[in-house]
């Protein structure tokens, strides 16, 4: 059953693609494979769904918006998650419940911060399944805190879902919010750099 936003707002051929994106793990191949990376050469950009669905490219907040819209036509809460790192970019998943337990999909130019199985008992499980994935070029692992989920329903106002502007009231409201820390204190000065081996794996196929 879809929740909130009629889905007329998209057409008929809108609505056609996203009926056959019909599982998580269809909308994460989708994302991988139908979108190409969006490395915003052009400046920077926060495309609703329906824009990213014409324009076929996303990047890491595009990617989230779209796979929370997925989800959502699909009876999902349109569910976000805000990761923030140091020294690096934050990344951005659309989250949902499946039997009790927590999943996710993403776009990401690193292969290991995308799709997850929705096995995870609690939010932090899930988060922390990226931890050893979240990187910078120079090795250091750099995820440190993580937001509670926030539901897209409270943007229906604005549209997000088709809307022809940007939606950057979305990222500036996860910049607001509460983070939650993923260390404990004196954690961070003994971690270790990157498995040079991890590291080469996590970047197969990114777009430079």
């Amino acid at each position: 059953m879809f929740l909130g936003m009629n889905p007329n707002s998209f057409s008929t051929s809108e609505r056609a693609v996203f009926r056959r994106l019909a599982t998580p793990e269809k909308i994460q191949r989708f994302l991988d494979h139908d979108l190409g990376y969006n490395k915003e050469k052009s400046g920077p950009t926060c495309r609703s769904p329906r824009r990213v669905l014409r324009d076929r490219i996303a990047q890491c907040m595009e990617g989230a918006l779209f796979g929370a819209a997925a989800l959502r036509m699909q009876g999902f809460r349109p569910l976000l998650v805000d990761l923030e790192a140091v020294r690096d970019d934050e990344h951005v998943l659309a989250v949902f419940r499946w039997h009790g337990h927590w999943g996710a999909v993403a776009k990401s130019n690193y292969a290991g911060l995308r799709f997850r199985e929705p096995v995870y008992r609690t939010l932090r499980e899930l988060v922390m399944s990226y931890f050893e994935h979240y990187y910078n070029l120079t090795g250091e692992k750099t995820l440190r805190t993580y937001s509670r989920p926030v539901n897209l329903e409270r943007f229906d106002p604005i549209g997000w879902m088709t809307t022809e502007e940007d939606v950057w009231q979305i990222p500036e409201y996860l910049c607001t919010i509460r983070h939650i820390p993923v260390l404990a204190q004196g954690m961070e000065r003994r971690l270790s750099r990157m498995d040079e081996r991890l590291k080469a794996a996590g970047m197969v196929g990114m777009v430079r």
